[in-house]
């Protein structure tokens, strides 16, 4: 149990690192609000900002909306999955979200002792930071003072995230005439991530994310394939139909990317950010997979990538210097800002040849088809080159490469300054593709 957290911990570093000072909008429905996640979700939150994370949270209220008018005898009445708010349901719906507001204020305000928020102190802070319009008359109803996000006042958003804050966003906005307009809450979680251009936008919902048609979790889909699937009405629940529009829209519009994920699922929040796997489904604009060349400021990771398979024999030990002397001969694979695959290329121009060597992608990834994209960049880099040929020396993975179109030969096959260097004690096989 001990080195499984400490396992745990060390994977998650990376992510820790990568996201602090990166400014994350969190919406959720009021079914969390008002449930026992709630706490949980306080709880989350709290370990996010103390991280270094810029929080937004933008909540709703639709079942205390839908209690509160009851109480009061108004009818709850929808056009479209969108509620018709007349002037008896808006006063209905004005009380509903400012209880649940200083619900969630208090659930984050929280410090108490042997609790995870033991001796912290969350700043929530929130304003009038959406300038709204009516929505108007749809295929002949008059929605009143249902709304629409007509600005986001980005700057006094981000001043309060310069200060630590936690920003705390109902689904209300006000028009210059000093209307008070009901927003979906979805509408209002994504207009605020792209006006804050968030490194992420999160969705709680009634769901574990997208599923294919074998009703498998879709861990990450393009916003592409996402509209298709939304088109088709494949896979969607009440929650889906309403968040995936906004996610689709907002990876367009600059969004890095949205996140769907169960609001049942304890402590889903950190499982999807701090793990290799994640819980959800992530939408971005384009795959999430990025191909690039390497940088001096990759060799800490690469050194990382590269250990447990130069500790098992796989790969030949690189040093760290060694690592920065070479850094330009690497190609990187990364996801999610994380670097989880490499391969290198060291030309031997005289027999119009390159070696292709330190092929290696995390073992989470390896069914992911990565090693075949650092392969494919390995064999343009040689062409580019001028280069005719590639060979591999290995111990373990010799069945990959000829099933991507390498031939076994003798070590005397090598370049003469390869041939003359090679390990006759390692036995390392050799292969070659011509390209």
């Amino acid at each position: 149990m001990s080195q499984h957290f400490v396992a745990w911990v060390r994977g998650a570093a990376p992510y820790i690192h990568a996201f602090r000072g990166k400014t994350f909008v969190i919406g959720f429905g009021g079914e969390i609000a008002a449930g026992e996640q709630a706490q949980k979700l306080a709880y989350d939150c709290n370990l996010l900002s103390a991280l270094g994370i810029r929080l937004v949270l933008v909540h709703g209220a639709r079942p205390q909306i839908d209690a509160e008018l009851a109480r009061r005898g108004v009818e709850s009445r929808f056009h479209n999955n969108v509620r018709v708010t007349d002037a008896d349901a808006l006063d209905g719906v004005k009380a509903a979200i400012a209880v649940t507001r200083l619900e969630l204020e208090a659930l984050l305000s929280q410090g108490l002792p042997n609790t995870p928020m033991a001796g912290s102190y969350i700043r929530v802070t929130g304003g009038n930071f959406i300038i709204a319009r009516p929505e108007g008359v749809v295929d002949g109803v008059d929605l009143q003072f249902t709304g629409a996000v007509r600005k986001i006042l980005a700057e006094e958003i981000a001043a309060d995230l310069d200060q630590q804050n936690v920003v705390l966003i109902s689904p209300l906005g006000v028009s210059p005439s000093g209307e008070i307009f009901n927003l979906p809450l979805e509408h209002v979680a994504e207009e605020v991530a792209v006006a804050l251009s968030a490194e992420k936008l999160l969705y709680l919902c009634d769901a574990p994310g997208l599923l294919d048609v074998d009703g498998k979790l879709i861990d990450s889909i393009t916003a592409d394939a996402a509209e298709r699937m939304l088109k088709a009405g494949q896979g969607l629940t009440e929650d889906l139909d309403l968040y995936l529009p906004c996610a689709i829209r907002a990876v367009r519009k600059g969004v890095n990317r949205v996140h769907l994920i169960d609001r049942d699922r304890d402590g889903a929040l950190l499982l999807e950010f701090f793990t290799h796997q994640g819980v959800g489904t992530v939408v971005s604009r384009d795959v999430l997979f990025r191909l690039r060349e390497a940088t001096v400021d990759d060799v800490g990771a690469l050194v990382s990538l590269l250990a447990p398979l130069e500790a098992d024999g796989t790969l030949v030990r690189r040093g760290r210097e060694l690592l920065e002397q070479e850094i330009t001969r690497f190609s990187v694979v990364e996801h999610d800002g994380m670097l989880v695959g490499c391969a290198a290329l060291y030309p031997f121009s005289d027999e119009r040849e390159a070696e292709l060597a330190c092929l290696a992608v995390m073992p989470e990834y390896r069914e992911a088809g990565l090693g075949e994209m650092l392969l494919r960049r390995m064999e343009r880099r040689a062409r580019e080159q001028s280069l005719g040929a590639l060979f591999v020396l290995t111990t373990r993975t010799a069945h990959w490469f000829r099933e991507r179109g390498f031939v076994e030969v003798g070590p005397e096959r090598l370049p003469s300054k390869k041939r003359d260097l090679y390990n006759f004690q390692r036995r390392s096989k050799v292969l070659v593709k011509t390209i």
